[in-house]
């Protein structure tokens, strides 16, 4: 076992608050938004056994999320990347569009608070 695998997992886990120093913001910021874009599509029903893996209500929750996160980080991020996570997230926002069996009011779908209504 690794002096630095603290838990015994494998997993060197002392020493990892120094490496993210390292990591530029916009690289966290995407990271952060592909995590939540995968488990969007993951509880739309959009990975390998989406008869176990859907949950409208938790896809919400998620795509909301990653709306507010990619509108208040996109000036920060500037448009190249800003313009690929805006794209991702319209994709989930009409994939749950698609997938709800009662359709949401014109703005009030996941994340339109945020970005407003989504066609």
């Amino acid at each position: 076992m690794s002096p630095y695998d603290a838990v015994g997992d494998g997993v060197e886990e002392i020493g990892a608050e120094r490496d993210i120093a390292d990591v530029p913001a916009v690289e966290v910021i995407n990271t952060v938004a592909v995590h939540l874009l995968s488990a969007s599509a993951v509880k739309l029903g959009l990975a390998d056994a989406p008869e176990t893996q859907i949950d409208l209500d938790e896809a919400r929750k998620l795509i909301t999320a990653l709306a507010g996160l990619v509108t208040a980080a996109a000036p920060e991020i500037g448009d190249t990347h800003a313009r690929a996570l805006r794209d991702g997230l319209r994709t989930v926002q009409l994939a749950f569009r698609e997938a709800s069996p009662i359709a949401d009011p014109v703005g009030k779908g996941p994340g339109e608070k945020y970005t407003g209504p989504v066609n």
